[in-house]
């Protein structure tokens, strides 16, 4: 086994490197590194805000969680509490296949910013996490309950806002470089440079790269190669105004992991390395598992400009304009299956109905957006006005291919609807912050108006060359859906120690999932037509899903430890859940579904010694509907069962030691029980994966400021897992598919900074 064999090499490797290190601190007189108190988690708050409803993982907290947390921005969040970040690999490098859930709700109906500037897309919905270098980040905050309206929420906030803080260039010259190298061929390097002031006028600049590339750890294929590349320019305009201006581009290459069924879990031993085909056969039934059937290439490409003004002393005025492109083709091969009536969860390729075939998900998604703001400050009152405006042009389509004996025979279009414009998003907001003695408080409110673009639909002939026709039927009005966003927040400081906090925030997510749709309707085209029903038909029971979500917490800190108890509550509403419609004998989705979510979010940090750190971040979560769901035209039993992939509970621990040039951590993640079926009656066992790293900081050569080794083992005990559930909270018994988590790995890194 690949991972057995690397697992012994890592550890002799560690025990030449241990060596080495003891000859070298015998050799080398340097000063002893303190990192007492060093933050790993700190509480975050917004502009012009006075009350601390985030957290922020710091640079050190993202470095603690290695080489995943560098390509992919939820991982660098696994660290705090009510977050469970699950991937298939642990390079961080498998995109979209990854499980995020914060407090039970997923990730991908949640919010994802850079300096307000929205991260989203479309099939999947929600935000790409892998599109940016976390080196480039001087932080990430994360807010799970009240979200600050000026957090740009591209497709909404049920599923938490985080919010990435760009390292702008540095006042100083600076070059940055890291080599990584570790199990299953994995590589990355990594380079920055930043040039200090080029101009009398203090113009500064920054540009980044790195290359990414490793062998998946089951079957064939690879992740990458990812190449990344980062451009920044601040510029003052003499001393009341700055204009900066942030340049990302991504792009990514990747063979897909081959999920299991409900089944093959059941025997996880004899199928942990199960993936796709290695060769094709030349058989339909089986060469849709060829691994070169299921790949996907990601192209983005992010601009961001923020002019700001100090106006008058008491006023800030800001504008964002931003760009932000999306070019993806996903290749996936589709399981042959008989008719059957129901609607496919995943979001991905449906086969009901379908012998074995590949189908194409393209995706070419535009986002033209302005952000403007005035900040100002009166006496002991804060206050933000903004607006956010964004027009999208989305292009989404599938596109069908035959199995042949020869390869791939092309069928036609499986969706393809034109847009007659943008669509747009208008979302002014108002927030307003004080302190009055011991009390801070907030409130703010923002519009959230969403006009979706009416469209028209084609079909493919059945017969070559598979000309598209017009089918009205699959036609789509304009559409337009508000909603208010009220958020309100206070702390009241009981002592320079002990702080209560409170919290409330209406949260929301425009509608998602159109594919599976799409793919019902498309399928039972005749049925429908003949009970009268169009597309449009189905699409006018699509509405915001909402959410209010109040917390309750304190922080109590002291010289030695920090302790952050929160308790939350959240009643959901509106939520996409398949309904039976006896009309047609079939079942679909629409926003019908109740569900309420509470539970603890902990997070505890104790200074042991000038030494030794530990870190205890518990969390107990309920996320349960509120009644029995139906299918067939049968009640099926879900009132108070928790939702999939929802484990009630979860802990992430750790210690860093640090002695002289060495640090050690030590690091626990224990995953509770999960269900992978809305009836609860398909468990998924718990998972406890210990990983641990180390660094050793070298003696500086060339005049650098810092040289360091570090080694990181992940999944020590080499445990079997299921890591990632995917599908839908509604899902029924065996219709969820799963990720194996990755087996042992070794990752070393080196790294100099001058």
């Amino acid at each position: 086994m690949k991972a057995k064999r690397y697992r012994r090499a890592a550890l002799a490797g560690l025990a030449v490197a241990a060596a080495a290190a003891q000859a070298a601190a015998a050799e080398t007189e340097m000063a002893e590194v303190l990192v007492t108190g060093e933050k790993l988690i700190t509480p975050s708050m917004q502009a012009s805000e006075t009350v601390y409803t985030g957290s922020e993982i710091t640079p050190k907290g993202i470095e603690l969680q290695g080489a995943r947390a560098s390509t992919s921005a939820h991982s660098a969040l696994d660290m705090l509490p009510g977050v469970n970040v699950e991937s298939p690999d642990s390079t961080g490098l498998a995109a979209e296949m990854s499980s995020v859930r914060i407090r039970g709700v997923r990730s991908s109906m949640g919010a994802m910013t850079v300096e307000g500037m929205p991260n989203h897309g479309g099939n999947p919905i929600g935000p790409r996490d892998y599109l940016y270098d976390m080196e480039n980040m001087r932080g990430i905050s994360l807010y799970k309950g009240a979200i600050p309206g000026d957090i740009g929420t591209g497709i909404g906030s049920r599923g938490g806002a985080v919010e990435l803080r760009p390292d702008w260039p540095g006042s100083d010259f600076g070059l940055r470089f890291k080599q990584g190298l570790g199990s299953n061929s994995y590589t990355r390097s990594y380079v920055r440079l930043d040039s200090g002031p080029v101009t009398e006028a203090g113009a500064a600049v920054s540009g980044s790269y790195s290359f990414s590339q490793a062998d998946k750890w089951r079957g064939e294929g690879e992740l990458g190669p990812r190449n990344n590349a980062n451009f920044a320019l601040t510029q003052p305009l003499g001393a009341k105004a700055e204009v900066k201006l942030w340049c990302n581009h991504n792009d990514l290459d990747q063979h897909l992991y081959r999920p299991l069924t409900w089944k093959e879990t059941q025997n996880l031993s004899a199928n942990y390395e199960k993936d796709f085909n290695a060769a094709r056969t030349g058989v339909a039934e089986k060469d849709f598992e060829y691994y070169g059937y299921n790949r996907g290439s990601y192209e983005n490409n992010d601009l961001l400009a923020i002019l700001t003004v100090q106006a008058a002393d008491s006023l800030r005025l800001a504008v964002k304009p931003y760009r932000t492109q999306e070019d993806a083709e996903i290749v996936q091969g589709v399981a042959p299956a008989a008719a059957s009536a129901g609607a496919s969860s995943s979001g991905g390729a449906s086969s009901a109905g379908t012998p074995a075939s590949v189908q194409k998900r393209l995706r070419d998604i535009k986002h033209t957006g302005l952000i403007a703001e005035a900040m100002t400050e009166q006496d002991a009152v804060k206050g933000t006005l903004g607006y956010h405006l964004e027009g999208a042009d989305s292009s989404i389509l599938t596109q069908n291919y035959a199995l042949t004996s020869s390869g791939l025979a092309y069928r036609g279009y499986g969706r393809m609807t034109v847009s007659d414009d943008d669509s747009w998003i208008n979302s002014p907001y108002v927030k307003l912050a004080g302190t009055r003695g011991v009390l801070d408080w907030q409130a703010g409110l923002k519009y959230f108006r969403y006009t979706e673009a009416a469209s028209k639909g084609y079909i493919s002939d059945k017969t070559a060359p598979y000309a598209l026709k017009r089918a009205p039927d699959i036609d789509q009005e304009e559409k337009t859906l508000d909603i208010w966003l009220p958020t309100a927040a206070a702390a009241w400081h009981f002592s320079n120690e002990l702080e209560g906090r409170a919290s409330y925030g209406k949260t929301f997510i425009r509608p998602y999932s159109y594919l599976p749709l799409h793919n019902i309707y498309s399928q039972n085209r005749a049925a429908f037509l003949a009970k009268g029903i169009s597309l449009q038909d189905l699409f006018a029971g699509y509405d915001f899903e909402q959410a209010d979500i109040i917390d309750l917490g304190l922080r109590w800190t002291s010289g030695s430890f920090e302790v952050a108890p929160t308790l939350f509550y959240g009643k959901h509403k509106n939520l996409l859940t398949t309904i039976y419609d006896p009309r047609v004998g079939l079942n679909y989705q629409q926003n019908v579904g109740e569900a309420t979510g509470y539970g603890l979010d902990l997070e505890m940090n104790a200074y042991l010694s000038s030494q030794l750190t530990a870190f205890v971040n518990p969390t107990w979560t309920s996320m349960t509907y509120d009644e029995d769901l139906s299918y067939a035209g049968k009640r099926r039993p879900t009132e108070g069962n928790q939702v999939i992939d929802s484990p009630e509970w979860m802990v992430k621990a750790g210690l860093i030691w640090n002695w002289r040039q060495f640090e050690i951590a030590p690091m626990l993640r224990w995953l509770g029980e999960r269900y992978a079926d809305a009836e609860n009656q398909n468990e998924v066992d718990s998972a406890f994966v210990a990983d641990l790293r180390m660094s050793w900081l070298l003696p500086p050569l060339l005049q650098s400021k810092e040289m360091k080794l570090s080694l990181e083992l992940n999944n020590m005990l080499d445990k079997e897992y299921i890591s990632s559930i995917s599908g839908s909270d509604d899902s029924r018994g065996g219709q969820a598919s799963f990720y194996q988590g990755a087996p042992f790995s070794a990752m070393l890194t080196f790294s100099v900074r001058y």
